[in-house]
């Protein structure tokens, strides 16, 4: 007996595998075409841009909208390009906030702009302390841009501390115990008196000098040569004692602060004492040496005087022995003679 089969089951299955089979193929056609790689293409490329660009956002979009909020005019942009350039994104935002907030031009034409903070910051200069420096000087009202600030900077001079010091002058010791490991200068008047004193200078720096300005040890040395030259030229220690102030106006008028980074302000004798009386040494020891020469000539002279003597005597022993010589060969000859005949015997 033949086995019995659904003819209708056959037939309905059949046109549905051969449809699918169709749609199958007609999808896979779709994706191999050009307009559909280059669709698929594009929209990864879309989803990679996205993810990159929500990445930096969400790691630089706290700086970005800080900058926004304090309307410092640094885009993300700029921030993405830190990163890659490895500048610390954190030092030019904050720079460009303090200097927004203070007043500054932050202008990228003219102005403290990003690209000029990324540049400095590259260069291994300070950025902090040049935009410090500059807001110090805008409220003091001192001239001092961005270039002349960073160049300072970069010259390897503090342009805080100088900005500072041209704020508040600051006083220099002369000598200076810490540099030389004297605590006074040593002068000696005309009569011969020791001075020894101690200046205190008061500077303020000289931006305009700064680069290429000496620094405060020439500023220490130009005074300490000043204060001896003037004392020198005194006649006596007591004018001195009386008018310090003689030794200040001779070393203010020499214009010591010249090719400096610094201006002096004022010069001040702290303190002047009395030392040895130099003069009266020295002349006592020139006495003592000419008395050492005197001695040392009458030596030379008894010494030449005991070697002539023992020349003499010698002289006189080289004659006692001719004439012993001389006597010694009398009675040689007298021998000689009796024995050629040239002398007889007397008679008897």
């Amino acid at each position: 007996m033949l086995p019995v089969t659904n003819s209708f089951d056959s037939v309905s299955i059949l046109p549905l595998q051969i449809g699918y089979d169709s749609i199958s193929l007609g999808l896979i056609g779709q994706a191999t075409s050009p307009a559909a790689i280059i669709a698929m293409a594009v929209g990864l490329l879309v989803v990679f841009l996205i993810a990159v660009l929500g990445f930096f956002f969400v790691r630089y979009g706290k700086l970005w909208f800080q900058a926004y909020m304090s309307v410092a005019d640094v885009s993300l942009v700029s921030l993405i390009r830190m990163h890659f350039t490895k500048v610390n994104p954190n030092v030019i935002v904050q720079a460009k906030v303090m200097s927004a907030q203070a007043g500054l031009n932050i202008s990228r034409a003219n102005g403290i702009s990003t690209a000029r903070l990324e540049a400095h910051y590259l260069a291994g200069g300070n950025v902090m302390n040049v935009i410090h420096a500059i807001i110090a000087a805008h409220r003091a009202e001192i001239p001092l841009d961005f270039d002349q600030a960073s160049a300072i900077d970069l010259a390897g001079r503090d342009v805080l501390d100088a900005v500072q010091t041209s704020v508040y002058p600051k006083v220099i010791d002369c000598p200076d115990p810490a540099r030389s490991g004297k605590t006074t200068l040593s002068a000696i008047t005309k009569n011969g008196i020791e001075l020894r004193v101690r200046a205190r200078v008061t500077v303020r720096t000289n931006i305009e000098q700064l680069i290429g300005g000496a620094t405060e040890d020439t500023i220490i040395a130009r005074v300490g040569e000043a204060i001896i030259s003037s004392i020198g030229s005194a006649d006596t220690h007591f004018k001195v004692l009386e008018n310090p102030d003689m030794i200040t106006r001779v070393v203010l008028s020499r214009g010591l602060d010249a090719q400096t980074a610094f201006e002096i302000v004022s010069i001040d004798i702290g303190d002047i004492d009395v030392g040895e009386n130099i003069g009266a040494r020295l002349q006592s020891d020139q006495a003592e040496a000419d008395t050492r020469v005197a001695r040392a000539k009458a030596e030379r002279r008894r010494a030449e005087a005991i070697a002539e003597e023992q020349k003499m005597k010698a002289k006189v022993a080289e004659n006692k022995s001719q004439l012993v010589l001389a006597e010694a060969e009398v009675p040689m000859a007298m021998a000689e003679a009796f024995k050629a005949g040239r002398i007889n015997a007397p008679d008897a």
